[in-house]
């Protein structure tokens, strides 16, 4: 198993689009590569996702990202990807439906990938998300910027919510979160960086892009595998 990109956010019904970006991930060398819709209706349809899977020789993961506003809107959301067994990630800039989500089981990543939301994290979700042996999820691209003022303030913020988390021995998920098929790095122009920049140790950057998202993968296969379970029970005491 190589290193992953954990998030590259595509447009499920465009197959150019998919193709394009595929073939770019390929020449870079990136083998895993988690991938979510960039309009996030409903559960991600098994036929559509064997479809894609046969665009690429890449080993391709997926996940829902709920982006909510407040805990209603969480709680209508998360019902219908209860037996999901792709990711489920929830992103927001409301502490409360952070605190929500990190207790929820249902939910396996809190993504603090955009710097507003980062200025959000508390020690409390960052103790939620251990206690429920969930992640969290920082992104690099605001370090990938040009203007250097901005950028030297999007990277204070960044070290300083990344060692806050590395402290708490939260599991950690790093991303490049490309938005242009042009600005993609390989995972270890991203591991290097997460070394010199972050100060992040290499064994334990590598573990981030490596170990972690495939805990993660198998986190969400787990609850899949326990709703079929309780599925068959139910069904074999309603016969009894």
């Amino acid at each position: 198993m190589t290193f992953f990109e954990s998030r590259l956010r595509l447009n499920f019904e465009d197959l150019q689009e998919l193709n394009s970006y595929f073939k770019i991930c390929e020449e870079l060398g990136i083998k895993n590569l988690i991938i979510e819709p960039t309009d996030l209706k409903k559960k991600i349809d098994v036929k559509k996702k064997h479809s894609i899977k046969k665009l690429s020789p890449i080993s391709i993961y997926f996940r829902n990202n709920i982006k909510v506003e407040n805990i209603n809107d969480f709680k209508n959301q998360i019902k219908k990807f209860n037996h999901s067994s792709d990711i489920n990630s929830v992103e927001s800039f409301n502490k409360e439906v952070q605190i929500h989500a990190a207790r929820d089981s249902r939910v396996d990543l809190i993504s603090f990938s955009n710097l507003n939301t980062v200025k959000t994290l508390s020690s409390g979700v960052l103790s939620l998300i251990k206690q429920n042996e969930s992640f969290i999820e920082f992104s690099l691209a605001p370090l990938m910027i040009g203007n250097k003022r901005v950028q030297s303030k999007n990277f204070r913020t960044l070290y300083k919510s990344i060692r806050m988390a590395r402290r708490e021995n939260v599991k950690i998920i790093i991303s490049g979160d490309f938005r242009s098929p042009f600005g993609m790095r390989n995972p270890r122009g991203l591991i290097s960086t997460c070394n010199t920049l972050l100060e992040i140790p290499l064994k334990e950057v590598k573990d981030i892009f490596l170990v972690n998202p495939v805990k993660l993968i198998e986190r969400a296969k787990i609850r899949e595998d326990r709703s079929v379970l309780n599925g068959s029970i139910l069904i074999k005491r309603k016969g009894d």
